[in-house]
């Protein structure tokens, strides 16, 4: 129970984080943060994408903040920058609510590593 009390507080901290950086309208949630973390990973910078170049970057979020757990193993760049992960084992079958509690520690790990926990 102290473990999820914890991860409830360091998700608040990251969300307020990325609200006073960012200012995004409405509040802050996982697709929105793996959406910024997509962004991020492309390395492009600020600019307006296509629907599928948006699916695209939640798929290279989900990708990234799931390496470390051994899911997925980056390939490399393809000509236009994009990067490449590739399945290395198949994600377990969780129900929603474990889903989205896997998601938030993998997006608070890669804000831990990427930003030296600076929103803490």
């Amino acid at each position: 129970m102290s473990e999820n009390i914890h991860l409830k507080e360091q998700w608040r901290l990251l969300c307020k984080f990325i609200e006073d950086t960012f200012q995004p309208e409405g509040e802050v949630d996982v697709d929105g943060i793996l959406f910024l973390i997509g962004v991020q990973e492309l390395g492009k910078g600020h600019q307006r994408f296509k629907k599928d170049e948006k699916i695209n970057l939640l798929h290279i979020a989900i990708c990234r903040v799931l390496e470390p757990y051994g899911y997925y193993e980056f390939e490399g760049t393809d000509n236009d920058g994009w990067p490449h992960y590739k399945l290395v084992e198949p994600l377990p079958n969780l129900r929603a609510g474990e889903q989205s509690l896997m998601m938030k520690e993998a997006i608070i790990r890669y804000f831990d590593e990427t930003t030296d926990g600076v929103y803490k």
